[in-house]
């Protein structure tokens, strides 16, 4: 491949799981800081080794690691995308990884079968489905993992890799994840049961669908401490960031993310854009290859962010971001405009709701030419004021790259509604985000573009929004299941110092992690069947 193997991303050593927690700088993968920092959250006691890659100007100083990226993104060839368009999406994972995780710590055999561990669990035989759907709409189905959401595919993967490094080093690490829907219920189904894992999981009170909540309530396993937050999910993402902002509680309890800061996450999900291609491009003998119109629901934008790089790996896709009406990437997009307005708004596609994508600085780094010092000063910019123009240059290169839409939940029920009367096919809230601007733009499809609509959830998980729709849910047995299931939760009330509460709660689990072969029970942090 062209990208030589010292501009490889590292997995563990160089950060392959490593996240730093919004509004802390940007990294690429050569820096030393975010090596020593990655290090350090994997674990070990001693500096990382040197793997031969140039140093990155980094974008802060230690302690303030900033969001993962590969330094160096591999072109690929029209070979390999007529090779890689026989593959199954299990099949486009792998290689993808291959491209990203060298051999000498991941072997390719070891990888392969982790993988394909990761997936076994996956109700569909091809893990991920098209539906080739009536006037031109085709939605690529990425749900069919545990818990319905297309989280499932990267964290399940993320998951085996993590209990790979860690079984290999005997180390022990806790995961920080803040959710305002499916993250929380496809990160703990990633890491449940885990021995070397404990995962402490914080969602917005009322603003999760009834089952979103219950496949995080529901899970009473000894690593699992989920937190009911009186507070939204922006607000649920400030004691996070504090405790990560604490660079030696930090790496004493070997703190990590979930979230889609994560790179591993990023990395699985580029998949996500060459399977939706190859399944919708009319032929790749053509020159210049076709383009395919990829529309993208997105809230914090780690999705879009895949997509960018897929485009910058050689893949002819125009990618649409399409958001509920916290709108800020729309706006960011079309005007160059990315600020806060007010607060956040509750909607239909609740998973969505993200006043602060903190992908965009990912998207900035990889469209300003990989450009940290600029990167840097806007995100520190917007941190200081929440308001920022994107300079001229930058905003003309994001929206060459982007197209993007923003839909009410006027607009998400009816194209909810439009979809079942011409398929018969219920869409989810967010995928009906999607499906919208579908339906606002089939004269651009019917002049040959293909278009692919990304379906991130299952519409069994979003009752009450197929129930205003006027339509009737359909609802699986194991998410039926789950409403007679006992619960254990921690309540984090307004008032309280959630970042303290969260510290409380680590540090007796990492205490209790250090002395386990003295026979002690797991502590008692959470009460069952209700809240503590």
């Amino acid at each position: 491949m062209p990208c030589p193997v010292n501009c490889l991303f590292q997995p563990v050593v160089n950060g392959l799981f490593y996240s730093g927690y919004k509004e802390k700088g940007f990294y690429s993968k050569g820096s030393e800081a975010l090596q020593q920092a990655a290090h350090s959250c994997a674990g070990h006691p001693d500096p990382p080794p040197q793997l031969g890659a140039e140093p990155a100007k980094g974008s802060g100083g230690p302690g303030r690691p900033g969001a993962a990226a590969p330094s160096c993104i591999p072109l690929l060839d029209r070979a390999t995308l007529q090779q890689w368009s026989r593959l199954s999406y299990p099949e486009l994972v792998k290689e993808i990884c291959y491209l990203f995780v060298k051999p000498e710590l991941i072997p390719r055999s070891t990888l392969s079968d982790l993988i394909d561990r990761a997936f076994s669990k996956f109700r569909h035989k091809d893990v991920v489905h098209l539906s080739r759907l009536k006037g031109g709409l085709n939605v690529l189905e990425l749900w069919h993992g545990v818990t319905y959401a297309f989280k499932d595919l990267s964290l399940s993967c993320t998951g085996q890799f993590l209990q790979y490094f860690l079984e290999k080093k005997q180390k022990h690490i806790t995961v920080l994840v803040g959710t305002s829907g499916d993250t929380g219920s496809s990160a703990i189904e990633s890491v449940r049961g885990q021995k070397n894992v404990d995962i402490f999981v914080l969602l917005p009170k009322g603003l999760c669908t009834q089952i979103q909540e219950l496949q995080m309530t529901t899970v009473i396993e000894d690593n699992v401490h989920v937190f009911v937050v009186h507070g939204n999910s922006d607000e649920i993402d400030e004691p996070i960031k504090e405790l990560f902002a604490d660079v030696d509680f930090a790496r004493r309890n070997n703190l990590m993310s979930l979230n889609s800061v994560n790179w591993s996450r990023i990395m699985v999900q580029i998949a996500h854009y060459f399977y939706a291609y190859f399944q919708c491009a009319s032929t790749l003998d053509s020159t210049p290859l076709p383009v395919v119109e990829i529309v993208v629901p997105t809230g914090g934008g780690g999705n879009v962010t895949a997509g960018c790089i897929a485009q910058k790996m050689g893949l002819p896709i125009q990618l649409v971001a399409a958001v509920n009406s916290n709108d800020i990437i729309h706006r960011t997009v079309k005007d160059g405009d990315f600020s806060l307005s007010g607060c956040v708004k509750a909607t239909l596609a609740s998973a969505m709701d993200i006043q602060e994508p903190y992908n965009v600085e990912r998207i900035l780094w990889l469209l300003s030419g990989s450009d940290s010092h600029l990167t840097k000063t806007l995100m520190e910019q917007f941190t200081v004021s929440k308001s920022l123009k994107l300079p001229e240059g930058l905003h003309r290169k994001v929206s060459e790259t982007l197209r993007s839409c923003s839909a009410s939940d006027e607009d998400i029920v009816q194209a909810m509604q439009r979809c079942w009367e011409e398929n018969h096919y219920l869409l989810c809230p967010h995928s009906a985000v999607a499906a919208h601007y579908h339906y606002s733009h089939l004269d651009s499809c019917a002049s040959g573009t293909p278009r692919c609509c990304l379906a991130p959830a299952s519409a069994a998980k979003f009752q009450d929004a197929v129930l205003r729709a006027g339509l009737v849910p359909e609802i699986p047995p194991e998410i039926t299941a789950l409403k007679a299931m006992e619960t254990r939760s921690t309540v984090l009330q307004r008032g309280e110092d959630w970042a303290q509460v969260l510290r409380d709660h680590i540090t007796a689990v990492e205490q209790w992690w250090g002395k386990r072969g003295a026979g002690l029970p797991p502590p008692g942090l959470q009460g069952v069947n209700g809240q503590a």
